[in-house]
């Protein structure tokens, strides 16, 4: 028998997760009234396009921090982003005074002493070289998915972050959602039986992108940048190439592999991490991967589109890793289809567990309650709230480095497997890959001068 606990009679009480960022009122949180300015974090914004600007909302819901200065390469941003600032602060009845502060440059917000922690949503290629210079400026750091587009600069950014003590929360806020806990919970404390395997999937390009036709020849015509926009910043420490409209949206930041893996790492991250958590696999990733998938071979569009992956924990417990249209018909056939999910597969039944609710092979399992015995997992009710909250107490977040990591290596063998074609052993305790020399030289890129690490 299947059953699906629905939103409405699980979540009621929690947090909202669906395909658009979650935005929490400040009363939804239980945290009181506004805390006088000298308590509240105080929070700088690095990035404010879609993603930065969906994050900047949520965190202007949590009354424990400020946010008092927004950076971006485009001002029309970045004017957009002071002026929702301004406004929030003027509905509270607080006083503007000389509203929220601008930079062009992420240096300059960086050198305020009096910024507690900044959130990093800049195209991928700038997570890690930004969020460096952020802890060796002792900044606290909340960084968006994926965490960045080379191993080894992720490395340096855990090396950084562990050496000085940073507080570090990472953008897969799925984690904070009560019904992916659950979900979790059921599997850690054996509910499903002894854990077999784990399938996750995501969206993806697609198909069409495969023959370019997904690009429109006006997008990607060289041209001068705009104005407002400071192109070679943007580019930073990526490659340099002319300026065209398509690279600085949303979709080419996703999905040129100059700046982004594409989806198998940016959206994929998201079932991986809750896969990760319900293995009970935070501090180490599977050992093996083999796949298939496909790049598209014209246009600017050149990440992995589609892909069929499957990997190996050191327990042998195997995970499945696909893009949505190699999953529907997989997971179609045991629960209704939505186009991301993590379904943990044991030998007495199933759970799957996406942003819409929770599936069950066993409706027995919808009336489970713990006991004091039973494993219960890190309750985070608001993604932000727990950042600034661990940004004052000092207590890891509850996706701290150590959890990027590890769900960063999962996207990045899964995307190497199918560019290279071929099977991938990763060395959990070398954290290479042994024997594949050119497998080995992917863990790192290059940076354009004059940017280092």
């Amino acid at each position: 028998m299947r059953w699906r606990w629905t939103r409405r009679a699980f979540l009621r009480a929690s947090v909202r997760m669906t395909w658009a960022p979650m935005v929490i009122p400040a009363s939804a949180l239980g945290l009181g009234g506004l805390r006088p300015p000298s308590e509240r974090i105080t929070l700088g914004h690095i990035g404010v396009g879609g993603q930065g600007t969906s994050l900047l909302r949520n965190f202007l819901g949590v009354v424990e921090s400020e946010s008092v200065a927004v950076c971006d390469c485009m001002k029309s941003r970045r004017d957009a982003a002071a002026r929702l600032v301004n406004e929030r602060r003027a509905a509270r009845g607080q006083p503007v005074s000389g509203g929220c502060a601008q930079y062009g440059d992420f240096r300059e917000l960086l050198a305020r002493p009096d910024i507690d922690a900044v959130v990093i949503a800049t195209p991928d290629h700038w997570h890690v070289p930004i969020a460096l210079s952020a802890v060796r400026a002792g900044k606290d750091v909340y960084v968006e998915k994926p965490l960045g587009v080379a191993l080894r600069w992720d490395q340096a950014l855990r090396a950084e972050v562990q050496r000085r003590g940073a507080v570090f929360q990472y953008g897969t806020q799925q984690r904070s959602g009560r019904n992916f806990r659950f979900a979790c919970e059921l599997v850690r404390n054996g509910v499903i039986g002894r854990l077999r395997r784990i399938e996750v999937w995501s969206p993806a390009l697609g198909r069409r992108a495969l023959d370019g036709s997904a690009e429109r020849p006006q997008d990607v015509a060289p041209r001068d940048p705009p104005q407002d926009l400071d192109y070679d910043l943007w580019l930073g420490p990526a490659p340099w190439r002319p300026y065209c409209p398509l690279r600085c949206t949303n979709a080419g930041a996703y999905h040129i592999y100059d700046y982004a893996l594409g989806f198998i790492a940016g959206w994929g991250v998201h079932p991986i991490d809750i896969a990760q958590w319900g293995h009970d696999e935070d501090r180490t990733v599977p050992i093996h991967y083999e796949g298939h998938g496909a790049i598209p071979s014209r246009g600017l569009f050149d990440t992995v589109a589609i892909w069929d992956v499957r990997a190996v924990y050191p327990d042998g417990v195997e995970l499945r890793f696909m893009d949505e249209d190699t999953a529907r018909p997989v997971v179609s056939r045991y629960r209704p289809f939505a186009n991301h999910g993590t379904t943990f597969w044991g030998d007495a039944g199933w759970v799957s567990v996406d942003r819409g609710g929770i599936y069950v092979s066993n409706p027995a399992w919808a009336a489970v309650r713990w006991s004091a015995r039973d494993r219960r997992l890190y309750e985070s009710g608001n993604h932000y709230a727990n950042f600034v909250e661990c940004v004052r107490s000092r207590r890891r977040t509850i996706c701290p480095i150590e959890v990027a990591w590890a769900d960063e290596v999962v996207s990045h063998l899964s995307d190497m497997t199918v560019r290279l074609g071929r099977p991938l052993r990763w060395d959990p305790v070398t954290e290479t890959v042994p024997g594949d020399p050119v497998a080995q030289e992917m863990l790192d890129r290059p940076l354009r001068a004059p940017w280092t690490l």
